[in-house]
């Protein structure tokens, strides 16, 4: 299913609206780049553990992978009906921002058992 991008901003803005409880920590929000707290984290979580359906994890990811990712949503070489409008926005140093934020928070493995 294709999410038109006037849809696709509306359900920012619905996830926005209630995205208070999202901020799991006083200092990591404060912390936070900006464009986590406005963009990223309805879907990603500002943690990078993504709180909706289909959204990918970003917390541990390799730094340059998410610049990457980012530069070719914003290029529209890969599509995704929320990163369209959301990429598009960013710049090369928020870009590089988020790619910090992201790649800098530590993740611990367990294996299954």
């Amino acid at each position: 299913m294709r999410i038109s991008k006037p849809g696709a901003l509306a359900l920012c803005a619905l996830l926005a609206a209630g995205s208070g409880s999202l901020l799991h920590s006083p200092r990591a929000a404060a912390q936070a780049p900006a464009k986590v707290k406005v963009l990223c984290q309805n879907c990603h979580g500002l943690d990078g553990v993504a709180v909706m359906p289909g959204a990918a994890n970003l917390s541990g990811q390799q730094k340059e992978y998410l610049r990457e990712q980012l530069r070719q949503f914003r290029s529209g070489q890969c599509q995704n009906p929320q990163m369209d409008v959301v990429a598009k926005t960013l710049s090369d140093a928020e870009i590089d921002e988020l790619a910090e934020w992201y790649s800098g928070i530590k993740v611990s493995v367990e294996a299954p058992k």
